[in-house]
């Protein structure tokens, strides 16, 4: 799952893990009599908070179905390591797992977690796009929890100065990058471009902006070799080339490239929106000083890529019902409301992006919920691992000016056909 520290540190990946939830079917899912008891949750590091508080409450009024906190690293990829070796195991410690959207896929695939009774979550009450996190092969295996989408931050007192409105495409974001962001002494765009999960988000992005795609629904098949593709990196690879992407964003992830904006370094980035409560935050030298807008495109607002995470439970769940019943507790309004208030995470729950309180307290919280409402997954596939290991490698040789956007996207197209076919 990834989680964005309210702090201002990064994006950070937090994974629960709660025993017990879902149905009684499938495989693994024969409740053995003990339908409730203790749970176990574990997270790759709350540091907002916020979590004890919500954990505090459920265990106030479920003494029975104590919830006990696990912490894993606060590494993606480390977190992902611990969470498959255990699930591997023959009793796996951990029960339910509060997993990354792009990991639901390949743990469901694997028959790690259990497919879910749809109706005993409120999905109607949720963003559209985020149910389709959870599922795999037309079945529901986790419940979605936080949400996220990309988004554009600007220098509104810059852009204001110079009398433009914020890009809309990807023209008018390259000049005012390489013609205004020089004047003030400032870098034109950046976004998360070392070779790691953000590039891979942001890679996606720009392919899907163009109207491209990298596999096909369900991962069934390579999709990538196409014309609208290779735009989508070349948009890329083109700014290190001119100089309106700095050469410092390719060893950029969440945390440096928020941290260049809010130092002032920078007139756009693309980020996930703990970026802008961050940076205006009092203290901030460019509090008030910033404006959000959905991420441009070649010939209007472009595509954001869905982040979030999603409750699933592992099929050695040992109390399905008190698991059911956690779930839907940290999905109700109530909790929702505290995900965003006290961790700053962006919830799932649709009401809540339309609550005038929590507007005016949290002035982005619209563009975030059209920016979801557009957004699209990352590539479906039981390997997504391995597909994400290959784009970040491809893409960064072609913003590193190593091969052509046209070699690259050949390149990608082979390497993610021989991922398939192993």
């Amino acid at each position: 799952m990834r989680w964005i520290k309210a702090a201002g540190r990064c994006l950070l990946v937090l994974v629960f893990v709660l025993t017990g939830c879902v149905s009684s079917k499938g495989p693994g899912a024969e409740d053995d009599g003990a339908g409730r008891g203790p749970l176990t949750l574990a997270t790759a590091g709350d540091l907002t908070g916020y979590l004890g508080t919500v954990l505090e409450g459920w265990n106030r009024t479920h003494p029975g179905e104590r919830v006990t906190l696990v912490e894993l690293p606060d590494s993606a990829d480390e977190t992902h390591a611990q969470m498959v070796t255990d699930l591997r195991a023959d009793r796996s410690r951990f029960d339910v797992l509060n997993i990354d959207v792009t990991w639901t896929a390949e743990f469901a695939a694997a028959g790690w977690i259990r497919p879910l009774e749809r109706d005993r979550f409120p999905l109607g009450s949720f963003l559209r796009p985020v149910v389709d996190t959870a599922t795999y092969d037309g079945r529901l295996y986790a419940v979605p929890y936080v949400t996220n989408a990309g988004l554009l931050l600007y220098r509104k007192d810059i852009l204001d100065k110079e009398g433009v409105p914020p890009p809309r495409t990807w023209a008018e974001l390259e000049r005012d990058a390489k013609t205004i962001a020089p004047k003030y002494g400032l870098g034109g765009y950046a976004g998360q471009f070392l070779p790691y999960e953000g590039l891979t988000v942001n890679a996606a992005e720009a392919v899907y902006s163009a109207g491209g795609t990298i596999l096909g629904d369900e991962g069934d098949r390579v999709t990538v070799n196409s014309a609208a593709a290779r735009e989508g990196i070349d948009f890329l690879a083109r700014g290190v080339r001119e100089g309106w992407i700095p050469k410092a964003a390719l060893s950029y992830k969440e945390e440096e490239s928020k941290q260049a904006f809010q130092d002032g370094r920078l007139l756009f980035l693309r980020n996930w929106s703990y970026a802008y409560a961050v940076a205006s935050a009092p203290g901030s030298p460019v509090a008030g000083k910033i404006g959000v807008v959905r991420l441009p495109g070649p010939d209007g607002q472009g595509a954001s890529v869905l982040g979030g995470s999603d409750l699933a439970v592992s099929t050695h769940a040992r109390h399905p019902d008190s698991a059911a019943r956690l779930i839907a507790y940290l999905t109700s309004e109530k909790v929702q409301r505290e995900v965003l208030t006290r961790g700053a995470l962006p919830p799932v729950r649709a009401a809540l992006y339309e609550d005038p309180d929590l507007v005016k307290r949290f002035p982005y919280l619209p563009t975030l919920r059209s920016s979801v409402l557009s957004a699209a997954p990352r590539p479906k596939s039981p390997r997504y691992d391995q597909v994400s290991l290959v784009v970040q490698a491809v893409v960064h040789d072609a913003m590193t000016g190593h091969e052509t956007s046209e070699v690259a996207v050949r390149r990608l197209a082979r390497e993610l056909a021989a991922i398939r076919g192993r």
